[in-house]
């Protein structure tokens, strides 16, 4: 299918862009890499009036520190995250870029536009959510940090306002011994996830002390499983820790029937990733020593 009739704007500048959202509200959508709304287009499940190209935008791309921060532009590609050079602790990036579709999406698409695409079989978000980041929303109105944990409202539903823009993804940077990684069940290379998880965690000593857990195409939008994060606090990553962050994880996911499974089979997918995945951080750790 051909997408329907739109108007065309390659603004130069972020103020631009922002002037144009504002004029034009739900009337417009952004385009970044495109691998998300172009598809949408064709198959006219989407119709703006406006398609506002970002994709050249100066500014939006590339990761910097910035105040025990990883500041990364929305529009930086999933490839660039598989290629960069990340601060100890956050090695769960390295894991998950290279798991994002095929290298053809990986090469065009950001990683802003999939956080605002906010499809609940979407990667990045179960990974924002799992390293408690920030998000930066800017309008003509000014800008406001969302969490990443309250920034998916429903499937392909964001807090983003008609005239916002996602601008930076901040990830904090761990000050001490952290841990990552992401495991995701698919049926081919490239296709979307039956299940995925994404596991973090922060170390005082032996124990625990700060968790993160985010569960991919097992609810309505990437869900954050909060009793199986604050069952690990205090904690150390011991077999019976980790099996019951497991089974609390599985309570928390809500996923439906479908050709790529059960609900009962995905929910034990996620018992046993989210298991793997923190015996994959015990082991990194040790790696890592004291």
């Amino acid at each position: 299918m051909f997408p329907g009739a739109f108007d065309y704007r390659a603004p130069t500048s972020l103020d631009e862009v922002l002037e144009l959202l504002r004029e034009h509200g739900e009337e417009a959508k952004v385009l970044a890499g495109g691998q998300s709304l172009i598809p949408l287009l064709k198959l006219r499940l989407a119709s703006p009036a406006l398609l506002v190209d970002i994709g050249r935008l100066p500014g939006l791309q590339g990761m910097v520190r910035r105040n025990g921060t990883l500041v990364m532009g929305a529009r930086t590609r999933h490839v660039d995250v598989e290629r960069a050079s990340l601060p100890a602790g956050l090695e769960i990036l390295h894991d998950a870029a290279p798991q994002i579709s095929d290298p053809l999406i990986r090469n065009v698409g950001t990683v802003g536009g999939s956080l605002c695409h906010a499809d609940p079989a979407g990667d990045w978000g179960s990974v924002a959510i799992a390293l408690g980041a920030g998000l930066a929303l800017r309008s003509s109105r000014g800008e406001r940090m969302v969490d990443a944990r309250e920034f998916f409202k429903g499937p392909f539903t964001t807090a983003l306002a008609a005239d916002e823009i996602l601008t930076e993804i901040h990830l904090p940077i761990p000050s001490g011994r952290a841990a990552g990684t992401y495991l995701k069940l698919e049926r081919k290379v490239g296709d979307f996830a039956t299940v995925g998880v994404a596991v973090q965690v922060e170390m005082d000593g032996p124990r625990v002390r700060r968790a993160g857990i985010g569960l991919t195409a097992v609810a309505p939008t990437n869900l954050q499983a909060r009793a199986a994060e604050a069952s690990l606090a205090g904690r150390e990553l011991d077999d019976a820790a980790i099996a019951e962050a497991a089974r609390l994880a599985a309570e928390a996911a809500d996923p439906r029937d479908d050709i790529r499974g059960s609900a009962a089979y995905k929910r034990d997918m996620v018992r046993i990733l989210v298991q793997r995945g923190l015996r994959t951080l015990r082991q990194r750790l040790e790696e890592v020593g004291p």
